[in-house]
């Protein structure tokens, strides 16, 4: 299959995220161009792999590969409904079998379960497929890629790879049937378990990071720190939880906790002192129920601060006009009211963007609104191509 331009007005798109613990399909319909098209989600389906994951304290990348070839058929089975009828018998030539064997070779089990759907199912009516090609965990990213070079390769269309970290851009202007209309330049501040970054763009597709991390991504300090506290695998939501408690009950601080860069002359970040100052305050000591609710409520404070003073030195530096929050993190309740009141106080003409709940972590939507994206401006990869992608997985946004 070779690279081409696509020029549909009206596409529908199946969608594979699998860059982590989440095994995602969906089918979208867009209409129009990107970014003015409307969208219709005609299917959608995740299967979480957290509970698997718990009792390693975290993503334990051999189970997530093992646990996505188990269930990208299911989830596409899904995610299809009745775009894809059960009862019809297709006719698949030896040769295809043999190409789609030979690719999901690596993937137990995957193969087999491909080929019972594609024999007893009709093909589904779309006109790409889109996959998350990076970043994420390579093994994990593998299996998706995989996937979708096989889905292409059985119903011959193309495919397109999505930048992980662009999807979440996407969802996060996304209202369930369009994408807001953002005036540039644009501000993301993208938070996630591994990533923390700020990326101006001044349009779609062209992106420049302006800020990063030096070492831990904020998802990532919140899961140390809850491990500190002895808390349950993932670590964000427990620590939020806490929180939460810690100020209703207006509890006093536990220990005074730093705020790493808050005054740096740049728009970098540094989580890992914080998390290491939480090691030091609660080393040897018998944390109480409110000990940790206060720890917890003074380390989320420290974060959102940090992340919210050097936002606004970016939004004043490079005279923003929209700002979007975007990541797993962003589903951060603290740090979402955090933004919304502050910017809405202090920048009332600035457009703040925050994604549905149910958008901010890892799903195949996305993905979906992502490679229209790709599909309506620039040229579509080759499968081979894909192989570049995912080999050089771990980049930011800005890379592209």
């Amino acid at each position: 299959m070779t690279g081409l331009y696509v020029y549909y007005t009206a596409m529908r798109i199946l969608s594979i995220e699998t860059s982590c613990d989440e095994t995602a399909v969906s089918l979208v319909e867009a209409n129009g161009d990107f970014p003015a098209a409307e969208y219709r989600i005609l299917g959608n389906a995740l299967f979480s792999q957290i509970d698997i994951h718990r009792e390693y304290g975290g993503v334990f990348p051999a189970v997530a590969k093992r646990e996505h070839a188990k269930t990208l058929v299911p989830m596409l089975e899904k995610a299809l409904g009745t775009e894809a009828a059960s009862g019809q018998n297709l006719s698949i030539d030896g040769k295809v079998l043999a190409a789609l064997q030979e690719l999901l070779e690596r993937e137990p089990g995957l193969f087999e379960q491909l080929k019972e759907f594609a024999t007893t199912h009709a093909r589904p009516d779309i006109d790409f497929v889109a996959v998350t090609a990076g970043p994420g965990l390579e093994p994990t990213l593998w299996v998706g890629v995989n996937f979708a070079k096989a889905l292409a390769i059985l119903w011959d269309v193309p495919v397109v790879g999505v930048n992980h970290m662009e999807g979440h851009v996407v969802a996060s202007v996304f209202d369930g049937n369009k994408v807001a209309s953002l005036q540039f330049p644009a501000l993301a501040l993208l938070i996630s378990g591994g990533h923390t970054e700020l990326i101006k763009m001044t349009g779609w597709q062209a992106y420049e990071r302006v800020g990063q991390t030096r070492d831990d991504a904020v998802g990532e300090a919140f899961d140390k720190v809850a491990r500190l506290l002895g808390l349950p695998y993932p670590g964000g939501p427990e620590i939020s939880r806490l929180a939460k408690l810690g100020r209703e009950a207006d509890l006093p601080p536990f220990h005074k906790l730093p705020r790493p860069m808050l005054d740096s002359n740049d728009l970098d970040f540094s989580f890992s002192g914080l998390k290491t100052a939480v090691r030091y305050a609660v080393e040897g000591k018998e944390l109480s129920e409110t000990d940790k609710q206060a720890i917890a409520r003074d380390f989320e404070d420290a974060v959102t601060e940090v992340l919210l003073k050097k936002t606004e030195k970016a939004v004043n530096d490079l005279g923003i006009k929209s700002l979007i929050l975007g990541g797993g993190v962003s589903a951060n309740r603290h740090i979402r009211d955090t933004f919304a009141a502050y910017f809405a106080r202090e920048y009332p003409d600035l457009s703040l963007y925050l994604p549905d709940p149910k958008l901010s972590t890892d799903n195949s939507i996305m993905i979906a609104l992502a490679g229209h994206a790709r599909a309506s401006q620039t040229l579509l990869p080759t499968l081979e191509t894909l192989t570049t992608i995912v080999a050089n997985g771990n980049r930011s946004l800005a890379d592209e």
